[in-house]
């Protein structure tokens, strides 16, 4: 017995050896991963990614439907659905290791003339035997060469990247639900502002009239005031149909049928300021996408290996064993056999298939290298670009906060000198009020900037799944 023992292990070891001799134990590849942040340097490494999305958003109007669409979201639940397919697919490869098992009954009949059975001539004679057969047969292939590990770590590595595949779908709904919300709440304010406007120059149009009555403009001036009173009304109906768009598109992310969408003001909104990135190479932790295309990489090097092991001999054991009998009646006496094969496959001329196969391997794994080194950069551009729209946006709000107050006094200072001198026209007047309008429009643009800045920064460095 103990003889036996030492085998085993002899075996086994013999079995590792030779594996490690043809496949190749993964390593992470060399990807830039440091200072991928631009004219961003730091070494503190605490990120808002890691803060959970209902710490970032303090809207709970906002909170409530971020929660809805990760209930209901339907492209979220096609990531759920694929990561199933992975599962099945892990499991196959793991029962690969195990021996596989048949059951066969069959009766078979068989006849033969005479003439075959070498009778004398005349003689007509057909003989028919029926043959009664059950059996089991079972094969089972030793990983010599560590193929089926190799394909197990291979599905492995899928059902990861289709796991964090399913991530990087939850941090994008997230960032486009609030993206959306915000976009909502401008067109709102927009709406509010320009409908305001139109309050405000259809008294302007009364008082033109008024003063031409009085004698202190003339009749251009009451036309001039008409046209810039329908030139904020034609803006109406562009704005409300952006959102009822702007409302359908978010109730697609929420998997349902398009309609009003709840939601509170824009002036209520609050922007998180303490927007830490800690360092680009944190992204291969954080970000799913990034974390998806290393485990992509992952699997084409394990079918790399996969590929190398078939110009290598497979030794595959096979066994049968069942009854047979010519009588039914007498079955289950003296009718055994069985049978156990071994044996060794070596390739010789395959065709080129096996080379086609490890080149086909080689261009992925190369291919998935290259997604992997692509997609990170990709983090680091996004991460750059929110930062800088983020800063822009604070530059802008307090500039235009100044333009907005001078351009209101300049709209009532021409007002009134219209009214009690001629040291202006109206032209002054329709001018300022178009400047204010504009100026007004742009400083909601300038605050869902800001806002809409927050939300892809926290999304770039993989915030959200947490």
């Amino acid at each position: 017995m103990k003889l036996r023992y030492k085998y085993s292990i002899l075996i086994g070891f013999t079995i590792l050896t030779l594996s490690a001799c043809v496949t190749k134990k993964y390593e992470r590849p060399q990807v830039k991963s440091e200072g991928l942040y631009r004219d961003k340097n730091t070494t503190d490494t605490t990120t808002m990614a890691d803060l959970p999305w209902k710490t970032l958003f303090s809207d709970t109007t906002l909170q409530s439907l971020i929660q809805q669409g990760i209930n209901q979201n339907l492209d979220l639940k096609q990531a759920i659905e694929r990561i199933k397919i992975s599962e099945a697919t892990l499991r196959q490869s793991r029962a690969a290791f195990l021996p596989s098992l048949q059951a066969d009954v069959s009766v078979t009949d068989a006849k033969q003339a005479a003439a075959a059975l070498n009778f004398p001539a005349g003689i007509n004679i057909n003989l028919e035997t029926q043959t009664y057969r059950a059996q089991l047969s079972t094969a089972w292939e030793a990983d010599i060469w560590g193929k089926l590990s190799s394909a197990k770590r291979s599905a492995f590595a899928t059902l990861l990247q289709s796991d964090a595949a399913k991530r990087a779908v939850q941090t994008q709904l997230i960032a486009t639900i609030a993206n959306s919300y915000y976009t909502l709440l401008a067109l709102d304010k927009q709406l509010a502002i320009t409908e305001q406007t139109i309050k405000i120059r259809r008294q302007d149009v009364e008082t033109m009239k008024a003063l031409k009555e009085g004698a202190v403009v003339n009749g251009a001036a009451v036309v001039q005031s008409e046209a810039n009173l329908y030139a904020a009304e034609v803006t109406l109906p562009d704005l409300k149909r952006s959102i009822k768009e702007a409302e359908n598109a978010l109730n697609i992310a929420l998997a349902q049928a398009p309609g009003t969408v709840n939601r509170t003001t824009l002036d209520q909104q609050v922007a998180f300021s303490n927007l830490q990135t800690g360092v680009s190479a944190q992204l291969l932790q954080n970000r799913p996408d990034v974390i998806a295309a290393e485990f992509g990489f992952r699997a084409a090097f394990e079918n790399t290996n996969v590929a190398k092991t078939y110009f290598y001999p497979a030794l595959t054991l096979t066994a049968a064993g069942g009854l047979t009998s010519l009588q039914l009646n007498n079955f289950f006496d003296n009718s055994i056999f069985y049978n156990l094969v071994g044996g060794l496959t070596q390739p010789i001329f395959a065709k080129g298939a096996n080379k086609a196969r490890l080149t086909t391997a080689q261009a992925n794994q190369q291919i998935a290298f290259y997604t992997f080194q692509q997609t990170l950069l990709t983090g680091g551009q996004e991460v750059s670009n929110a930062l800088y729209a983020y800063q822009t946006a604070e530059e802008k709000e307090a500039t235009r906060a100044k333009q907005i107050a001078s351009l209101t006094k300049a709209v009532d200072f021409t007002k009134e000198l219209l009214r009690y001198s001629s040291a202006t026209n109206y032209t002054d007047v329709l001018t300022s009020e178009q400047s204010l309008l504009t100026a007004q429009l742009n400083g909601i643009n300038d605050r869902l900037q800001k806002l809409q800045s927050v939300v892809n920064l926290y999304r770039a460095l993989g915030g959200g799944w947490k």
